[in-house]
């Protein structure tokens, strides 16, 4: 009798829990493929504020993609029919989208006032508004598992000024999210967005905006005027893959273990301070101004070894030179400006400039790999950083650039340069990469150069004591170092209140310094030679620790 009165309790229990705590958010099938996106109408962008920086696909299927829309880690789809991927089944996807939000706006819903945000904190459910709503001030979505799925259905339209800001705390995820408005969605300057917009009838108007999430419109008109939108990172998707793997890595042969190379010109060194590890060499000329006990690696002038590792270096080339391009960088000169690229092999058609940030983001697959290939020379302004994110790294990057390659001063580069012209590293210029040229000189003025994973293998002097796994937080070379050395953050995310604090062996600390970039070099000449100790603290506590040795 017990047990029975227990089945018949659970299972009233069971009838009496919402609905939403069994369902699953809605299907997007390719239409998740698109950060911005019109089944009938124009996608445009004014470009009155900045260029949009977008990833993810930009489509219509009713009407024309506008130019303007800067760099896109995406494709364009201009109403290219009923494809795999193309605008004509996104717009069919997106419409089974709609209907299955509707469904779930008959079943059990909660009632929200028209107003959102300005401190109110949300757990999971479909909230309902009979009206036009508005969103300003902080909207916390707060969860406790990552599937937890928050829906709002908006029966008018949704205006979000700029003091808006969506956050989450516990497991909450912008793939988990959805607005889904019957009017239309403005968004202003400012507003930090987070969730997948729906506007199921009227325009999406974003100006100034960050958007992690998708801008998709089932009849009207999407515009854009200066704002960043990227697709959630690890949403499932039949047509969606969570993690890129980008080309496969090619053949590097002797020129993995070079940091500097050139075939034909000469390789030079204009400050005797300069700090570098892997092989330097060239095979036209003696390399001049390089200071052996500063070399983590062997000093090649002209002769049999040169002559194979410029053959090689040939073949590198022709390898990236003739991969198949996945996304065309629509404005060179726009290269950076905080873009998000993910694995793939890119292109752009003419001179890039690299201004800002621009962030590689391997989406936690440390094998993934970057090509970017320009069509034209290469160069960074002043203080420009590439950064990598989610396991990315240095060694999985590689720039194919028909042209020269000029760093300017506090430039911090990452990848393998593989040009057709020369090289210029000025002063405080940080690579962690290789700068290899096929004809061109190459020329530093003192500015480190690092392969933060040096290849397991390599013949060079001293590669023994070199960190070649690079499976830690951070890596400082050259260790042993003399004058100076370098910490290298390999994971970005931990640039967050980190202190790089040293100690002699009777425990004295002898070295405070804040990290507030990937790389940063460190003056040493006043420690005189022995052992000591580290440890770099993040977010109060310690990240890392470890051994380096002072060889004045």
């Amino acid at each position: 009798m017990k047990k029975q009165l227990l089945c018949v309790l659970t299972a009233v229990i069971l009838l009496l829990v919402p609905a939403l705590s069994f369902a699953q958010a809605p299907s997007l099938g390719t239409a998740a493929n698109f950060v911005l996106f019109s089944s009938a109408g124009p996608v445009t962008s004014t470009n009155s504020v900045d260029l949009p920086k977008l990833t993810g696909n930009v489509g219509t299927n009713g009407s024309t993609v506008t130019s303007g829309f800067g760099n896109i880690d995406g494709q364009i789809h201009d109403n290219d029919g009923v494809t795999i991927g193309g605008s004509g089944q996104a717009a069919t996807d997106l419409l089974a989208a709609r209907d299955e939000i509707i469904t779930l706006g008959n079943g059990t819903v909660i009632s929200h006032v028209v107003g959102l945000g300005n401190g109110e904190i949300l757990t999971k459910g479909v909230y309902t508004i009979s009206a036009a709503a508005t969103l300003g001030g902080v909207l916390t979505l707060n969860s406790t598992a990552t599937t937890d799925v928050f829906i709002f259905i908006i029966d008018g339209s949704l205006s979000v000024d700029g003091t808006a800001d969506v956050t989450f705390t516990g497991g909450t995820t912008a793939c988990n999210v959805f607005w889904q408005t019957n009017g239309v969605v403005s968004i202003v300057a400012g507003a930090k967005m987070k969730g997948t917009i729906i506007a199921k009838s009227g325009a999406i108007n974003m100006t100034g905006v960050t958007l992690e999430g998708r801008a998709l419109a089932v009849t009207g008109t999407v515009s854009l005027d200066g704002s960043t939108a990227r697709i959630p990172i690890g949403c499932a998707s039949p047509n969606l893959s969570p993690t890129l793997t980008g080309p496969t890595y090619p053949t590097l042969a002797s020129t993995e273990c070079y940091v500097l190379f050139t075939t034909t010109g000469a390789m030079t060194n204009s400050n005797a301070a300069g700090l570098f590890t892997g092989d330097i060499g060239s095979n036209s000329v003696a390399p001049v101004g390089f200071i052996p006990a500063n070399v983590t690696g062997t000093i090649h002038s002209p002769g049999a070894s040169t002559l194979a590792t410029a053959n090689e270096l040939g073949t590198l080339y022709t390898y990236l030179n003739t991969l198949t391009t996945d996304i065309t960088l629509l404005y060179p000169q726009q290269l950076g400006n905080d873009l998000v690229l993910t694995p793939h092999t890119y292109n752009m058609t003419a001179a890039a400039l690299l201004t800002g940030n621009l962030y590689l983001n391997a989406q936690g697959n440390a094998d993934a790999v970057f090509v970017i290939k320009v069509s034209g020379a290469l160069t960074t302004a002043a203080g420009a950083a590439i950064i990598l994110q989610n396991q990315a790294q240095s060694k999985n990057v590689f720039w194919k650039v028909t042209g020269a390659v000029g760093a300017a001063a506090g430039s911090s580069f990452r990848g393998t340069i593989v040009n057709t012209g020369d090289i210029g590293l000025s002063t405080t210029v940080a690579l962690d990469g290789r700068g290899l040229t096929t004809a061109g000189a190459v020329s530093t003025a003192g500015s480190p150069a690092i392969m933060s994973t040096m290849p397991t293998g390599c013949s060079s002097t001293g590669i023994a004591s070199y960190n070649n796994g690079n499976t830690e937080t951070v890596t400082i070379a050259p260790n042993p170092f003399s004058t100076s050395t370098t910490i290298m953050i390999n994971d970005a995310s931990q640039i967050n209140n980190c202190i790089f604090k040293m100690y002699n062996v009777l425990g004295e600390e002898v070295m405070n310094a804040n990290i507030t970039k990937q790389i940063t070099t460190l003056e040493t000449s006043n420690l005189p030679s022995g052992i000591y100790f580290y440890k770099i603290i993040g977010n109060n506590k310690t990240i890392q620790s470890g051994k380096l040795v002072s060889q004045q």
